[in-house]
């Protein structure tokens, strides 16, 4: 009875372990919020929205498939011939407060060539994004409107699952193509085109 007795008064005694709360960053642009990244370590992308940091994860193995394909097209195309090339999770900042990391998008040589000697950071004038199920409309929204604040001329969004391909060429203005409907990626690159079924249709 003695033991039970101290055994109870030591746990009301004890002081309670109150974990420490983690205090999100707050940054007002994104230069600070770049600063702060710039010291972290991490597998993920993150994206940055008006002093909201929005984790993004890297591709993932099943849409490397998606864009090995969407190369392998490329390759057949004027700006292909003149080494521009599409790039997979380059980071896009669209302003001061905006951030985004496009899943892939395309740069000319030049704007390559540019970015490595003066640091100038170039806007890609085609993206793409690949459907992510935790995405919210407000946020796919958002992203449509942020690519063309940032001069993109088209911009696509793949939905794997329902084998859509939906084309914006203003953040109103979208097209849905799927089966064997061809779809193109005009006026940013206009010989950039094949049937929506070679993307998904893979043996």
């Amino acid at each position: 009875m003695k033991s039970a007795l101290i055994s109870e008064t030591t746990a009301v005694i004890q002081p309670k372990f109150i974990p420490a709360k983690r205090v999100k960053p707050t940054f007002q642009t994104v230069a600070d919020f770049e600063k702060w990244q710039s010291k972290r370590k991490s597998d993920y992308n993150y994206e940055f929205y008006y002093g909201e940091i929005i984790k993004k994860q890297p591709m993932k193995q099943n849409e490397l498939e998606i864009y090995q394909i969407l190369l392998e097209i490329f390759m057949g195309t004027a700006a292909f011939k003149t080494k521009g090339l599409l790039y997979a999770e380059v980071d896009s900042p669209i302003d001061d407060f905006r951030k985004r990391v496009p899943d892939i998008s395309y740069y000319t040589k030049e704007q390559v060539r540019e970015a490595r000697r003066s640091g100038t950071r170039a806007l890609t004038p085609f993206a793409i994004e690949i459907l992510s199920d935790s995405e919210s409309l407000q946020h796919i929204e958002n992203k449509i409107q942020d690519y063309f604040d940032a001069g993109v001329l088209t911009f696509w969004y793949i939905n794997p699952k329902t084998k859509k391909i939906y084309v914006y060429t203003s953040p109103t203005d979208v097209k849905i193509y799927f089966g064997n409907m061809m779809v193109n990626a005009q006026p940013a690159l206009p010989d950039f085109e094949f049937p929506v079924n070679q993307l998904f249709d893979v043996e």
